[in-house]
């Protein structure tokens, strides 16, 4: 992904306002804050339990409660040759989910070769993060290999109405092909070489559903 930044908490704390003013990127952000809505997580969790595999996550949005959330290891089939594992947190929170089905969406709009991703997005970030697929489609390129999203965290949350949510990404196993050939491209993206940190910025509307802002990434903490 584009290396890009954000200044995070006052886009949302400005977005929880009356009314909702157009998100604007900045060129640079502080460190993620820490999460201020629950105690600190130990840093070293017990082996997760082996789930089943599953073909996607459950849907996000109001229905999401914490008893809804997976825990422990998920590996999702997204696409021909393509996985994801999840690591969940040991304490679920249905803001978790707004991370997770973000991540795997974008990745199967890749794999499925479409042009957009827009679901549970607010209108800026569905056009920056479809801009980012069209990168793949539109030159007939897909990814294939196991991708791993964990250390998914809520780092805080402004009035109930916006949060900030971070996970680290290892996309290591992860090799862009031709859509035609399934042979690798000779050049392989920087972010296929090392663990990198995503955010995502989400508003929660009156209808109760929580809709990303922005989405980033960075090297960060999990570099």
């Amino acid at each position: 992904m584009r290396r890009t930044a954000i200044v995070l908490a006052l886009t949302l704390a400005a977005g929880c306002a009356a009314a909702d003013p157009p998100y604007r990127p900045q060129e640079t952000a502080p460190p993620a804050p820490e999460r201020s809505t629950a105690a600190t997580e130990p840093e070293s969790d017990p082996p997760p339990s082996e789930q089943a595999e599953s073909a996607e996550p459950e849907e996000a949005g109001s229905t999401a409660t914490p008893e809804s959330v997976p825990t422990g290891t998920q590996t999702i089939n997204v696409g021909d040759g393509l996985r994801i594992r999840v690591d969940w947190p040991r304490k679920p929170d249905p803001l978790h989910k707004v991370m997770v089905d973000y991540y795997v969406g974008v990745r199967r709009a890749i794999a499925e070769g479409r042009s957009s991703y827009g679901e549970n997005m607010e209108f800026e970030a569905q056009a920056s993060t479809s801009q980012w697929i069209r990168g793949f489609t539109d030159q007939g390129e897909t990814i294939r290999g196991t991708a791993r999203l964990y250390d998914v965290e809520v780092a805080a949350v402004f009035d109930g109405k916006g949060a900030q949510v971070n996970a680290c990404v290892d996309e290591s196993d992860v090799t862009v092909v031709s859509a035609g050939t399934g042979k690798p491209v000779a050049r392989q993206p920087d972010w296929t070489r090392k663990p990198y940190s995503q955010t995502v910025l989400a508003h929660r509307a009156g209808d109760g559903v929580w809709r990303i802002r922005a989405a980033q990434t960075g090297e960060g903490r999990c570099a």
